[in-house]
């Protein structure tokens, strides 16, 4: 039966760590093991982390030194499900943004797709508790994407998500440029390019429950200098399309 890694990047994320864990098990999902990716949180996660993984046997720990970015995370998270042979990896958020009930509807695609999106913009899918601007910053940040990369999801951005391993195998992880939540543009984009099969599976996205967001005015900064710098890599031939495979607009 194909094994299946999610993982969970937290940084400060104590409040909302132990409910979260007890709704995914809670969900019954076969083969499934969950990655605590910690950033040494001063909130003791880390440490909570251990403690589930004491009394859980499918539950890991990766315990890093400091706050590298969540970027960084679902890398090292992508080299532990390569290097641990499994089938698939997934991705969600450790605060309740992105919630368990979607996880089963999204691995069903996994079978015959290599990217799985829990999408917030297509039917079926939305946000809750979002401002006016912050509709309008999602909005702009996804044709902004759209139009520099070519990318054909409607959402680029979100990070629930769940990736054929053997199509990540033809991803260049060294060549990653965004360190922070631009990640989820450029591995959407670089999945692309390897001819990944994506298919979007409709949530709804909602504020976190407990604790404070991480996203900040120079990580939104990040993004557009990044997709920038992705476009000129691709135009001057720096980044390539996946050998043999497809070539996308």
């Amino acid at each position: 039966m194909p094994r299946t890694l999610l993982t969970l990047a937290t940084y400060n994320e104590r409040e909302n760590l132990r409910p979260l864990v007890e709704a995914i098990l809670g969900l019954g999902i076969a083969e499934l093991d969950i990655l605590v990716v910690d950033d040494n949180s001063p909130d003791g996660t880390g440490q909570l982390a251990d403690e589930l993984a004491a009394s859980h046997p499918n539950i890991r720990v990766l315990h890093r030194a400091g706050k590298l970015g969540l970027g960084t995370a679902h890398v090292a998270a992508m080299r532990h499900a390569i290097a641990h042979s499994y089938d698939f990896v997934a991705t969600m958020d450790a605060d309740f943004s992105h919630h368990p009930r979607y996880l089963p509807d999204i691995l069903a695609r996994k079978d015959d797709c290599d990217l799985v999106i829990g999408s917030r913009y297509v039917p079926g899918g939305g946000v809750r508790n979002w401002g006016r601007l912050r509709r309008l910053m999602s909005w702009g940040a996804n044709a902004y994407v759209k139009l520099l990369l070519g990318l054909k999801p409607r959402d680029c951005s979100g990070a629930y998500k769940c990736y054929r391993v053997a199509t990540l195998r033809r991803v260049d992880l060294d060549g990653i440029v965004a360190k922070g939540y631009a990640f989820q543009e450029e591995i959407t984009w670089r999945m692309q390019l390897a001819g990944a099969r994506i298919a979007e599976v409709p949530i709804v996205f909602e504020n976190r429950r407990l604790g404070q967001t991480k996203m900040s005015l120079r990580e939104i900064a990040g993004l557009f200098t990044t997709v920038l710098r992705l476009r000129w890599r691709r135009l001057t031939g720096r980044i390539h399309q996946a050998k043999g495979e497809e070539q996308n607009p």
